[in-house]
């Protein structure tokens, strides 16, 4: 009895590990592409393509290269009109990331940020919302951006940090949590008062701080000009120049028709701004990229999975083998009282597919707490809500699979107990 108990439960581990990763990889790439928004392109002069979607959507980094307001100023004008017809662009919105607060990043951007671009890649800007199911941010409490000075947090930031609205903050340069130690270069001439807190977006977009994107340019102005003065300086907005007029991004998208989220236009803007020196990265297409990546990793994980399956049909064989060893007299019994030697060999089959089953079975209720467990640590690590979901092109396979090799363990114990021999086991114990 312990033995067979056993062996379930080893089926069990195995059949929740190979559904766990089933279920996470399919729902870690819809979670991924949920983060990339309803923006068509992401333009920046980043060197790669997928380093500049990690970046600026996911803020796994800082970005190392800068595009002048001046050159986003001409990108603007040159799409807005021209040979691309007047509103060739449903949105320019430009980003500055590099500082940080607590280590968490921070972003730096325009009021246009919460109000054309989505989180929701299904979301279209300034369509009535009985024509869409999609919303873009909710604020759990305050306001978004309208001032200078103001920061709007993401949900996990405020969860993590236990601000409040009212709450004052200094940013960090760089992308630190040094400031936990005293160490880091915190822009302490400065503070941000907390204006907003999001409602949980599901994507990496609950990590960040956001903030104006004219005071970011007043507190680098202030080090650009202590650095020349040799000391400290009262800056405001009218020292501001062009030199700190700088951001690491561009969200982008395309003037689209009513009905549709693609644009014609998306294409020619790309190969205009690639010719022109910019890095102009599609972020779905990028993530699909990624996941082709990080497949052979997955791909070995599933192997992994695989082996612990076997593995739990070598058990299913062993503990069954074992058994027949130990009930050589009780089928000889069977065999006496007229059981057929096809029906102790079928007899035998079927408890092994019962293991198989029963394990399968406790395999998929383990699943659900474990699923639960992983999502919740995904999104307290990265930021990201993973639901894990089972459908039947899943769950089916897994479980038909399980009772099949437990069909194949049992074959050897099953013409154990087909061959073993009457008259040697009815003999008189002693």
């Amino acid at each position: 009895m312990f033995s067979t108990v056993t062996t379930v439960v080893t089926v069990a581990v195995a059949v929740a590990l190979l559904l766990l990763l089933l279920s996470m990889r399919e729902s870690a790439e819809s979670a991924f592409e949920r983060g990339t928004g309803n923006m068509h392109l992401l333009v920046t002069k980043e060197k790669d393509r997928l380093t500049s979607v990690l970046n600026a959507i996911y803020y796994t980094a800082a970005p190392s290269q800068f595009i002048t307001w001046e050159e986003y100023q001409s990108i603007q004008q040159r799409f807005g009109g021209g040979s691309f017809g007047p509103g060739a662009l449903q949105f320019l919105i430009p980003i500055q990331q590099g500082d940080s607060y607590r280590g968490f990043k921070v972003t730096a951007t325009t009021p246009e940020f919460f109000t054309q671009f989505s989180h929701d890649r299904d979301y279209a800007p300034g369509a009535p919302s009985e024509d869409h199911e999609a919303e873009s941010w909710r604020l759990r409490e305050g306001q978004f951006l309208e001032g200078d000075f103001e920061t709007v947090l993401g949900a996990e930031v405020a969860r993590r940090t236990s601000l409040r609205i009212g709450d004052r903050i200094h940013m960090t340069h760089g992308a630190s949590d040094f400031e936990y130690e005293g160490r880091g270069d915190v822009h302490d001439e400065f503070e941000w008062e907390v204006v907003g807190i999001l409602e949980p977006t599901g994507s990496a977009h609950d990590r960040a701080v956001f903030i104006d994107l004219g005071s970011a340019w007043i507190v680098h102005a202030q080090d650009r000009r202590e650095l020349e003065a040799g000391g400290h300086v009262e800056t405001t907005a009218a020292e501001v120049t062009d030199e700190d007029r700088k951001i690491t991004g561009l969200l982008l998208r395309a003037l689209v028709r009513p009905g549709r989220q693609m644009s014609a236009a998306t294409g020619s803007i790309a190969y205009e701004l690639n010719r022109s020196g910019f890095t102009v990265a599609e972020p779905r297409t990028e993530v699909a990229r990624l996941f082709e990546i990080v497949g052979d990793v997955s791909g070995i994980l599933l192997g992994m999975a695989v082996v612990v399956m076997v593995s739990s049909g070598i058990a299913i064989m062993l503990a069954l083998y074992n058994s027949m060893e130990q009930r050589r007299r009780q089928i000889a019994v069977l065999r006496v009282l007229g059981s057929s030697r096809p029906r102790i060999f079928r007899l035998v089959m079927i408890e092994s597919a019962l293991i198989g089953l029963l394990g399968a079975s406790a395999g998929v209720l383990l699943w659900l707490p474990a699923s639960v467990l992983v999502s919740a640590v995904m999104a307290a690590e990265i930021g990201l809500v993973v639901e894990a979901s089972l459908h039947l092109d899943i769950l089916g396979p897994v479980i038909l699979g399980a009772v099949l090799l437990g069909c194949l363990a049992g074959i050897v114990p099953a013409v154990t107990a087909y061959r073993t021999p009457i008259a040697v086991n009815l003999r008189p114990i002693g």
